[in-house]
């Protein structure tokens, strides 16, 4: 070895071809990610780790300083993970009132 410095040859395909913003990308990402992620929530994966992922969506579409086009992205994200959530939530009970419930049950015997 001659001791001297050599620079890498861009890889192909590496981050130096891009001319798109890099904010863009992960926007398409993170809408990719969403997508994917869906189909899964759907076949009741834990809602858990959907909520964790709403909560930090909009945390980041309330960050001061993110790019605007990702701070939009996270905001309707967000928004989509929150019906997707309400509709991956079991579905309560409606209860019924005393009366359907008293003329239900028939007469009481006294």
């Amino acid at each position: 070895m001659d001791g001297s410095h050599h620079a890498a040859a861009p890889v192909p395909g590496g981050a130096e071809e891009y001319q798109t913003p890099p904010e863009l990308l992960i926007s398409a990402v993170l809408h990719l990610i969403s997508q994917y992620n869906r189909h899964h929530l759907a076949s009741g994966a834990c809602v858990q780790s959907a909520t964790t992922i709403e909560r930090h969506l909009r945390t980041l579409s309330d960050w001061p300083g993110l790019a605007p086009v990702l701070r939009a992205t996270c905001q309707q994200l967000s928004d989509q993970w929150t019906v997707m959530i309400e509709q991956a939530l079991p579905k309560p009970k409606p209860e019924r009132s005393a009366f359907i419930t008293r003329l239900l049950a028939g007469p009481r015997a006294i």
